[in-house]
């Protein structure tokens, strides 16, 4: 049976799975303590369940337990990662390089770190959102620190080629982080094998709490030192004062576990639902375009732009069904999506898009749902639109 209204903006934030709610939940009312506090068994119970859930989160990265920080989120981890090694390393050069797609959370820490005093450079991605990783070995100098460049895209959903540019930043010496927000625990990630100095991951973007995430900071082949960014009780190797907020990690521990053993089948699920939104959109409206890169995305993104029609129209007139314009972080901004502006997409199709973000409890009939009412709205606003009428006559 069709529950309204639907969900569909899973990159914005995801549900908390009931079955992670049911693992923090003893640790609100019965094994409370304060995880620092090793002298008595409430204390020595937060502690075991805290390295517990560091060894869980590490393993959906292929990491060490010890290289695991927990932060209150991405936006905090990105910040250790980006000031921090900018902070430690800036004996040895002051010049960072990221993508002009980035999030915000990346964006903004460069820009201050750039009034500081820092050279940064934004590297302009393809038609489809990707960097190269030849263009990243061509801005490397001696002064680059570190390359900062997300796995995935949180508007378009593509995905970088993260480990040939990890294979660039370790030939060259340079840390290389990623933002790992919307990519954890959707694709594969190997902090080895893809050569990753420092990760950044949040739990409410795939089935855990909010206000809990992690970064993970290699420890060795190199070892990476950031500076702190703030002093206090030393807890998370100094790296990150402040008492661990015990349920929200064993939250994240709980969503690390299930995105682990559905890794498998979840995805291609997620991939066909797309699919199937896709063309069942696309086979009933015309001038309808896919940003992002066709194949080499998240699994359950989809964004499009619909000619003629502002994506603010048909967010209002989509009354049971919930999905966005854009990032979360800038749906208040009156301006086109940056990200969209950076493919090259024009203005007036940057203004018409409508991302979609399916999650692991989005269903055939749910999607069935999305296309009958987008076709509809579309439609019907599209029969408002001068532009379209005149369009239909030929005169584009």
């Amino acid at each position: 049976m069709l529950h309204l209204p639907i969900y569909m903006d899973n990159h914005a934030t995801t549900r908390t799975d009931p079955r992670v709610v049911q693992a923090m939940l003893p640790y609100f009312s019965e094994r409370y303590g304060n995880a620092a506090s090793r002298q008595h068994v409430f204390g020595r119970q937060a502690e075991e369940a805290v390295e517990e859930a560091r060894a869980q989160v590490a393993s959906l990265i292929r990491a060490s337990p010890r290289e695991i920080i927990f932060t209150s989120g991405a936006t905090e981890s990105n910040n250790i990662a980006i000031k921090g090694v900018a902070a430690m390393y800036r004996p040895k050069g002051n010049h960072i390089v990221t993508v002009q797609t980035e999030h915000h959370a990346v964006l903004d820490p460069c820009r201050r770190l750039e009034r500081e005093g820092l050279r940064v450079t934004y590297l302009p991605v393809d038609r489809h959102g990707i960097v190269a990783p030849e263009q990243v070995a061509e801005v490397l100098d001696e002064a680059t620190t570190l390359v900062s460049v997300m796995a995935a895209n949180n508007e378009i959903g593509t995905l970088h080629p993260i480990a040939a540019i990890g294979r660039i930043c370790k030939e060259r010496g340079v840390f290389f982080h990623t933002d790992a927000a919307q990519a954890a625990g959707k694709i594969p990630l190997d902090v080895e094998e893809m050569e990753i100095d420092l990760l950044s991951l949040s739990a409410h973007k795939l089935y855990g709490p909010k206000g809990i995430g992690a970064l993970y900071v290699r420890s060795r082949n190199p070892r990476v030192r950031p500076e702190p960014l703030f002093d206090g009780g030393g807890q998370e190797r100094g790296l990150r004062s402040g008492t661990l907020a015990v349920p929200n990690i064993v939250g994240l521990e709980a969503a690390c576990t299930l995105c682990s053993d559905e890794l498998s089948a979840e995805p291609p699920r997620l991939a066909a639902l797309r699919e199937r939104l896709r063309a069942g959109i696309m086979e009933q409206l015309s001038d309808v375009h896919v940003n992002g890169h066709p194949t080499s995305r998240l699994p359950g993104n989809l964004n499009l732009s619909f000619a003629y029609v502002e994506s603010d129209a048909l967010l209002m007139n989509l009354k049971d069904l919930a999905v966005s314009s854009g990032s979360a972080c800038t749906t208040a901004s009156p301006e086109p999506s940056y990200v969209l502006r950076a493919l090259g997409v024009p203005e007036e199709l940057a203004r018409a898009s409508i991302r979609f973000g399916l999650g692991r409890f989005n269903t055939v009939e749910e999607v069935d749902f999305a296309i009958r009412e987008i076709v509809r709205v579309t439609r019907y606003l599209r029969e408002l639109s001068p532009l379209y009428r005149l369009a239909q006559t030929g005169n584009r």
